[in-house]
């Protein structure tokens, strides 16, 4: 966990797998060290934002764009799949408002074909026929409300995306390329090192 505006990691532990109660144990942690966590950025990590009610959650908006590409690639072959991902591009560049104006009108126009079905003949089930497009598209959605919450709380100057500690990963990462040859138990020194400067 890091303040961006402080550019200072606050927190950090070595964990098997993320979850939710990893975020809450470090949110407990700089609580107990008499920190006040006034808003957090996330990439999108489920059950985070449940974990946290009442505190201002961003969605980090360079996450959102990587998870509609996943769906759709860089190069979408449906013209629905290319304006939706040309829509997801504008996210950084756009208020509220007009993203959210652009994603709906999206929505209305391609409504009918969201629903179209195709049938297995062999088993006779169905499935939605454009479930990529559909997985992106209520990704967008169900994440609205949170991509855009540095607009409401503008005096606690929430950045938009997690680049400040993805760079801090970034730089680690490079050391650990050039002093690869370590043993696991000066991996972690150098690791707490890094995170301490």
């Amino acid at each position: 966990m890091r303040d961006p505006h402080r550019k200072e990691n606050l927190y950090w532990d070595e964990i098997m797998t993320e979850s939710p109660s990893v975020y809450q144990q470090g949110v407990y942690d700089l609580s107990q060290r008499e920190f006040t966590i006034q808003a957090l950025v996330i990439d999108g990590r489920k059950g985070v934002r449940e974990a946290f009610p009442g505190l201002p959650i961003q969605m980090c908006q360079f996450h959102q764009v990587r998870i509609v590409t996943r769906y759709l690639t860089m190069n979408p072959i449906l013209v629905a799949g290319q304006e939706l991902r040309a829509i997801t591009l504008t996210l950084s560049s756009s208020t509220e408002a007009e993203f959210t104006a652009r994603l709906n009108n999206w929505h209305q126009r391609w409504n009918e074909f969201l629903k179209e079905k195709t049938a297995d003949p062999e088993t006779k089930k169905w499935h939605y026929t454009h479930r990529r497009l559909r997985s992106a598209c209520f990704s967008l959605r169900r994440n609205s409300p949170y991509l855009f919450t540095y607009e409401r709380y503008p005096a606690l100057r929430i950045p938009k995306t997690t680049n400040c500690l993805e760079g801090i990963f970034s730089h680690t990462k490079t050391a650990m390329r050039i002093h690869r040859g370590l043993i696991q138990k000066r991996k972690r020194k150098l690791i707490d090192f890094l995170l301490r400067n």
